[in-house]
């Protein structure tokens, strides 16, 4: 899978999308269905009319936006159910996948967590929670190992209680959408 330049109609709707998005996981906690689901609508229109215009050849349609929505689903719907982020998280993913594409969409899911990683860190550091945080990585990695769930035993790993220390993912798909963008108007084919 190789990154690929997204026409400008589609660069704009995808930062318009994730702004919104990190704007309202940032102040509300939550993202709204409205916008995912706008988010998906048009990546799926979008690439049909951009792969309708450029033709059959330039890799553009229905089909592209299906796989990058559905490889975000398959990737981030068992996070969901493991407790590990909110049911927004996926259905914004899944709306950058609509609009990206799947090759598109892997760079991004990248770069979200290298960016989402850099900044879980620095905000555990500041929390002081790090060491705790660390042995809880190695907690849950023994138990999905044994196909357990690890927020079972431990509420502090799971998303919706008050104990977790937890950062608005949509902000850091924003700045993984963004970083993505940068990266592929500079080396992308055109």
């Amino acid at each position: 899978m190789a990154m690929s330049y997204l026409p400008p109609i589609l660069q704009v709707v995808l930062a318009l999308v994730v702004v919104i998005a990190a704007v309202y996981d940032v102040r509300y906690r939550r993202i709204p269905n409205w916008l995912t689901l706008s988010g998906v609508l048009l990546g799926l229109g979008l690439n049909w009319w951009v792969g309708s215009q450029l033709g059959a050849d330039a890799g553009f349609g229905v089909l592209r936006a299906l796989k990058g929505l559905g490889l975000a689903f398959v990737i981030y719907f068992p996070l969901y159910i493991l407790r590990g982020m909110g049911a927004g998280d996926v259905k914004l993913m899944s709306a950058v996948g609509a609009i990206a594409g799947a090759a598109n969409w892997f760079g991004i899911f990248i770069l979200t967590n290298i960016l989402g990683g850099i900044v879980a860190v620095c905000l555990l550091l500041s929390k002081g929670r790090l060491r705790n945080s660390l042995g809880n990585l190695g907690y849950m990695l023994k138990e999905l190992a044994f196909f357990r769930a690890p927020y079972m035993q431990r509420e502090e790993l799971d998303v919706k209680n008050p104990k977790a220390v937890t950062l608005p993912h949509g902000l850091m798909i924003m700045l993984g959408s963004i970083a993505f963008l940068v990266a592929a108007a500079i080396w992308a084919p055109k």
